[in-house]
């Protein structure tokens, strides 16, 4: 598990200084397109799910999950076409946010939802409702913000 940094800088240097950061000497934009096909799937079967849950629903947590990994996917996809590729996901919410200020996306929301998906994944915990509702409007903001730079990128 990687530490808790105070800023995205910080988290940025660290990931670069241990080779979490790598860079790919092409755009790939046959996987840019996969990623963003595979980010849109998982964003669909969130809402179709959340149309069927009641708020005491244990299964928010799958819609968040579904969520998180269509915003991680996106951000692979985006960082694609700086030729930068990670398998980390705090290093590339670093990336993102150090190197792409323009976007004004928040470090500290990527670092809340990632470790509240990690909490799911690596210890056990639950997602509720509130935790959804907590972080639905700024996830489908990202989702849409980064899939719009994909598409222009593309285009």
């Amino acid at each position: 598990m990687r530490p808790k940094f105070d800023s995205e800088e910080e988290a940025y240097n660290s990931c670069i200084a241990d080779g979490y950061v790598k860079e790919v000497f092409a755009i790939n934009t046959e996987r840019v397109r996969a990623l963003l096909k595979n980010a849109g799937i998982a964003a669909e079967s969130a809402d179709s799910l959340a149309k069927a849950l009641k708020k005491d629903d244990e299964k928010w947590q799958t819609v968040y999950v579904l969520y998180y990994d269509a915003l991680r996917m996106c951000v692979e996809a985006f960082l694609m076409f700086d030729k930068i590729v990670s398998l980390n996901h705090q290093c590339l919410f670093a990336v993102l946010c150090v190197k792409h200020r323009e976007l004004e996306l928040s470090w500290s929301f990527f670092e809340t939802i990632r470790t509240k998906r990690n909490g799911v994944n690596y210890y056990g915990e639950s997602i509720a409702f509130s935790d959804w509702k907590a972080a639905e409007v700024q996830m489908k903001l990202y989702i849409s913000t980064l899939k719009k730079a994909i598409e222009k990128k593309l285009a």
